[in-house]
C-alpha cells in the first residue's frame, strides 16, 4: 500500500463508517416497513391493498428512491475514498456487487408486482392468484431484506481493518 497517508486513511474511515450509517439507518427502515407495514397491506387482498395507493395509504416511493440513491452514493465515495487499500477496495466492491443484484430484483421484481398491487387497489380488481402474490411477494421480502442486513453487516470489519491499519501509521 504506496502512499498511503493519515489523512487518506481518515477519509477512507469516515466514508465507509457514512455509508455504514446510511445503511443502518436502510435497513431499520426496512425492518420497520416488513414488520410493521408489509402485515397490514397483505393481511386481507384485495382490501387490505388500499394501504398502498398513494392518495389514501402510505406510499414510501419517494423514500425508498431518496433512501437508496443517498445510501448507493455514499457506497460509491466510501469504494473511491477507499479505492488505494486494496483488500478494504476488493471486499467493497463484492459487497456493492451483492447491493447492485438485490436492487436490481428489486427494480425487476418489487418494484413492478407493488405497482400490480396499487392498480388492483385503484380498480376494485380481484386476481384469482391474489393472496398467492401478496404471501409470496411478502415472503420474498423477508429474503431480502435479509441479504441487505448482511452486505450491511459485511461492512462492519472493513471499518475495522480501516482503524487498526490507521493504528499502524
Amino acid at each position: 500500500m504506496e502512499n498511503i497517508t493519515l489523512n487518506y486513511l481518515t477519509r477512507a474511515e469516515i466514508g465507509l463508517f457514512i455509508t455504514i450509517l446510511v445503511y443502518f439507518l436502510m435497513n431499520g427502515a426496512q425492518i420497520f416497513e416488513t414488520v410493521v407495514l408489509v402485515p397490514k397491506w397483505t393481511a386481507s387482498p384485495p382490501e387490505t391493498l388500499k394501504f398502498l395507493i398513494d392518495k389514501n395509504g402510505a406510499s414510501l416511493k419517494s423514500f425508498w428512491i431518496i433512501m437508496h440513491s443517498l445510501h448507493e452514493i455514499s457506497f460509491i465515495i466510501a469504494i473511491i475514498f477507499c479505492w488505494k487499500i486494496v483488500p478494504i477496495r476488493s471486499w467493497l466492491l463484492v459487497l456493492f456487487a451483492v447491493h447492485v443484484a438485490i436492487r436490481a430484483w428489486t427494480l425487476l421484481y418489487f418494484a413492478p408486482t407493488i405497482i400490480d398491487f396499487q392498480k388492483i387497489a385503484e380498480n376494485a380488481f380481484f386476481d384469482k392468484d391474489l393472496i398467492k402474490r401478496t404471501s409470496l411477494w411478502q415472503m420474498l421480502n423477508y429474503i431480502r431484506v435479509t441479504l441487505f442486513i448482511a452486505v450491511s453487516i459485511g461492512l462492519i470489519p472493513l471499518l475495522l481493518k480501516l482503524i487498526n491499519l490507521k493504528a499502524t501509521i
